[in-house]
């Protein structure tokens, strides 16, 4: 299988890399980033520059897209720069695919994504679920881990707290409020792709902790 994977380089998108490039079932990796990243094996990483997406790009078409593009909004710097890399940019990068034919799925969004909500973060994941499921993915596969566990390569004060209370808390929380280790959402958005299931599908942070 031919995987195209958004968001290489952050936390879930690096796990994802690190057991695709594992597993014997898909025989290329198509990884679109912004900053190199050293060749290895099957992967093929595309430097490329997302404001200024490559349309014509032959590699848009796969069997399979994984997306993981995602930031913060203190990261963006505001909360419309947040909305750009989060809804649009991962739009934009999704449609190509589509166009090209890709027919297979799977997207990480967050806990209580709701376009409604009054908050920037669950209601930007919201819109882009909302969007996504319009795209005509013929199995559509969307992930909303919570609290996310793994090495980051940025520090993120808040989030170091609050993964530090949740993991000693961990065994009397409900499985909703728990950690939801990067290396396990990774696996499922694998899986995801890889049976390739029909129709939409949505996996909750319980079934990730």
């Amino acid at each position: 299988m031919r995987l195209l994977l958004l968001g290489a380089t952050g936390l879930v998108g690096g796990e994802v890399l690190k057991q695709a490039l594992r597993d014997p079932r898909l025989t290329e990796i198509i990884a679109p980033v912004r900053r190199a990243i050293p060749a290895q094996g099957k992967l093929r990483a595309a430097q490329i520059d997302f404001e200024h997406l490559p349309e014509q790009a032959e590699w848009w078409a796969a069997e399979a897209v994984i997306s993981a593009l995602g930031t913060t909004r203190r990261k963006a710097g505001s909360a419309a720069a947040f909305r750009h890399v989060d809804h649009d940019l991962t739009l934009s990068a999704l449609r190509l695919a589509r166009a090209q034919g890709t027919p297979t799925l799977a997207l990480v969004s967050a806990a209580g994504a709701n376009a409604g909500s009054p908050f920037l973060y669950p209601r930007v994941k919201g819109e882009t679920e909302q969007a996504v499921k319009e795209l005509g993915f013929s199995s559509a596969t969307i992930l909303r881990p919570g609290l996310i566990g793994g090495e980051r390569s940025e520090h993120r004060a808040m989030e170091r707290i609050a993964l530090t209370l949740a993991g000693a808390a961990g065994p009397i929380l409900p499985k909703a409020l728990r950690i939801n280790p990067a290396e396990r959402i990774a696996s499922r958005l694998l899986d995801a792709v890889l049976t390739a299931r029909p129709g939409l599908h949505i996996v909750r942070s319980a079934e990730l902790a």
